[in-house]
């Protein structure tokens, strides 16, 4: 007994050590973000954020916001994959960390880029299709985020599997936005696209084998019935 004790104190401990360092991994760029805009601001390298910094905070978050959301995506293959269901307890710390940059893009967009023009915002939302897509984005994060605790998980029951599939369209509207922002150059894009192919297309063809495996069950139970 005791020793089941002390291997579970070791297996919460190894987590909360590995939840921690995640915290820390998904905090650093955002404190090199912050370095490079303090350079700019006062620090003597107005050369660090590039040409534009504007754009280049923005873009910056964006990315994060992106990268972490296909991160979250990986989780489920990757259990699936090595067999280790302890990978699901990251999958909400990633999730409300894209969000989190995805938010900051959004307000950076807002106060650095429209620079109090609030009259505008609708309007840019409206005209231009990159940002319309980015704003649907975003909103579609927002019941997410706030319905990601065990709280909302008990009260929304089936339902809470429901709401959280809106990722898989979150996520392609997110590689849309960013390939209508590059313009030009889409070989990044294409990469984050090619990447959500595979999540996705592991998941199709998940359920693909556990529709096929199905009826064989329940062919199995009658027979020993």
């Amino acid at each position: 007994m005791r020793a089941g004790t002390e291997r579970k104190a070791s297996g919460d401990g190894a987590v909360v050590a590995a939840k921690t360092l995640l915290h820390a991994a998904a905090l650093l760029p955002l404190a090199l973000l912050g370095w490079k805009a303090w350079l700019v601001g006062g620090g003597g390298d107005i050369d660090a954020l590039g040409a534009d910094p504007v754009a280049a905070i923005e873009h910056e978050l964006g990315l994060w916001a992106l990268r972490l959301l296909l991160v979250t995506l990986a989780v489920t293959p990757l259990r699936q994959l090595l067999g280790q269901p302890a990978l699901l307890r990251f999958r909400r710390m990633l999730g409300l960390w894209a969000f989190a940059y995805a938010s900051l893009h959004f307000c950076a967009w807002l106060v650095l880029d429209l620079r109090g023009w609030w009259s505008q915002v609708f309007v840019e939302i409206a005209e231009r299709p990159y940002i319309t897509v980015g704003f649907v984005a975003w909103l579609l994060l927002v019941p997410l985020a706030v319905t990601s605790t065990r709280g909302w998980m008990r009260r929304l029951g089936r339902n809470w599997g429901r709401l959280h599939r809106l990722v898989y369209a979150i996520a392609a509207l997110a590689v849309l936005h960013f390939w209508w922002v590059v313009k030009s150059d889409v070989r990044e894009p294409l990469l984050y696209a090619s990447i959500l192919a595979v999540l996705l297309g592991w998941r199709l063809v998940r359920r693909r084998q556990r529709s096929a495996r199905a009826p064989a069950r329940a062919s199995a139970g009658a027979e020993q019935q």
